[in-house]
């Protein structure tokens, strides 16, 4: 669920005309600064799903701590886009594809993976570094070291 809100929320973003990278497990970034945060958040009953939410940070024209960046910003001029009510629909937009897509782990896996952010130097993992493969159907970071695979799930 919170890889298919990160990635319709990508969606919304790249039509404005930016392009977007996937800091697992739940930031969105623009010139490798962020400019949304998502918080996803399951209850079950047993082992079903009673009740999903998310939530959703996204800079609009706000003030930004340093090392994260505002629509306005990244679009590079005042601009329509950057307004609530308009941010708001393309968040709803965004939930509403999240919803139609999560029946579809794959096609959702695939179009995270395209917007990962793996950096070359790989990433530490219980004090040791290990290289970024991809991420699995059950959105769970895929790492590698000395030939052995980890996976990393995000917890709700």
């Amino acid at each position: 669920m919170g890889l298919a809100v990160a990635v319709g929320l990508a969606l919304q973003l790249e039509v404005l005309g930016l392009e977007v990278q996937l800091k697992w497990p739940n930031d969105l970034l623009v010139d490798g600064r962020k400019l949304a945060g998502l918080l996803p958040r399951l209850s079950l009953r047993g082992s079903a799903i009673r009740l999903a939410r998310v939530g959703v940070g996204l800079n609009g024209r706000n003030r930004v701590p340093a090392g994260a960046i505002s629509l306005e910003e990244a679009l590079g001029r005042r601009s329509r886009a950057s307004e609530v009510p308009v941010l708001a629909a393309r968040v709803l937009a965004a939930l509403e594809w999240a919803v139609h897509s999560s029946g579809r782990p794959e096609l959702v896996r695939q179009l995270a993976e395209r917007r990962l952010l793996v950096p070359s130097e790989g990433v530490m993992h219980r004090q040791e570094r290990c290289q970024v493969e991809g991420l699995s159907v059950d959105g769970a970071l895929v790492l590698r070291r000395a030939g052995e695979r980890i996976l990393l799930r995000r917890c709700f």
